[in-house]
C-alpha cells in the first residue's frame, strides 16, 4: 500500500474521528497513536526519529493508507516528500484556546505514573518526540499554544494550496472527499473521542495496561 492522506493535525483535533473516516473512504487502516500501542515494535522506530536518525518510513507505513494524530503528524514534512501524491490534511480546532482546553484536560494530563513501568519505553519515546518536534513543557499553556500555532503555520506555508486540506471537525466529509476525488459516503461522519469520553476513560480504566479497543488519545 501507499499513504494517500498524511494527517498533519495535532492530537485533539478530531484525529480519531479522522482515522475512522479515512478508513471508510480508503478501505485500509489509518495510522494513529493507537497503532503504536498495538505495535510495541514501533516504539524504537519513533525513538530513532525523535533523535534525528534515519527511519525507513516506507517500511513502517507499508500496511497503511493514511496517517492521523501523534506521532506521525510531527513528521508531516518528511512524509509529504516521500509520498508526493498524498493529500496533506491539517486538522485544527476553531481557536487555540479551545484546542488547549481539550488537550490539557485529556492527553497532556497523562503522567509517567499513569503509564506505568510496563510502558516506560513508550513514555520515554513520547518525551523525546514532543521535546524534539513540539514542546517539552506540556503543562505550560503559553509554550504549548505557541507550538500549536507554529506547527499549523508551518504546514500551511510548507504545503502547496492545491494539496492541502485545512479541516476542522465540523467540516465533515466534503473537503476530504473533494481532495481525494471520492463520493461523499451516505453514512454520517464519525465523531468519537470527545473530551468527556476521554476523561471518563482515563478516570475509570488504566489506559495503557489493557487495550481491547482503540485507546482514547
Amino acid at each position: 500500500m501507499t499513504l494517500k492522506v498524511i494527517g498533519a493535525g495535532l492530537g485533539r483535533t478530531g484525529t480519531l474521528s479522522l482515522k475512522g473516516a479515512l478508513e471508510t473512504l480508503l478501505g485500509g487502516t489509518a495510522y494513529h497513536m493507537a497503532e503504536v500501542f498495538f505495535h510495541p515494535a514501533h516504539v524504537p522506530v519513533w525513538s530513532a526519529a525523535a533523535a534525528g536518525e534515519a527511519v525507513d518510513w516506507e517500511n513502517l507505513f507499508e500496511p497503511y493508507v493514511a496517517t492521523t494524530d501523534f506521532p506521525a503528524c510531527l513528521f508531516w514534512r518528511e512524509l509529504s516528500n516521500i509520498y508526493p501524491d498524498a493529500v496533506v490534511l491539517l486538522s485544527t480546532r476553531s481557536d487555540v484556546d479551545t484546542w488547549w482546553a481539550s488537550a490539557h484536560e485529556t492527553i497532556f494530563s497523562i503522567t509517567a505514573e499513569a503509564v506505568g513501568p510496563e510502558r516506560a519505553d513508550w513514555w520515554t519515546m513520547w518525551q523525546a518526540l514532543k521535546a524534539a518536534r513540539f514542546t517539552s513543557d506540556l503543562y505550560n499553556k503559553a509554550a504549548v499554544c505557541d507550538a500549536y500555532e507554529r506547527h499549523n503555520a508551518a504546514v500551511r506555508s510548507g504545503i502547496a494550496p492545491g494539496r492541502l486540506v485545512d479541516w476542522q471537525p465540523g467540516d465533515g466529509w466534503e473537503p476530504i472527499c473533494t481532495a481525494l476525488g471520492l463520493a461523499v459516503p451516505t453514512v454520517p461522519f464519525p465523531h468519537v473521542n470527545r473530551r468527556a469520553q476521554t476523561q471518563e476513560s482515563m478516570a475509570q480504566v488504566d489506559l495503557f495496561s489493557s487495550i481491547p479497543t482503540e485507546p482514547e488519545w
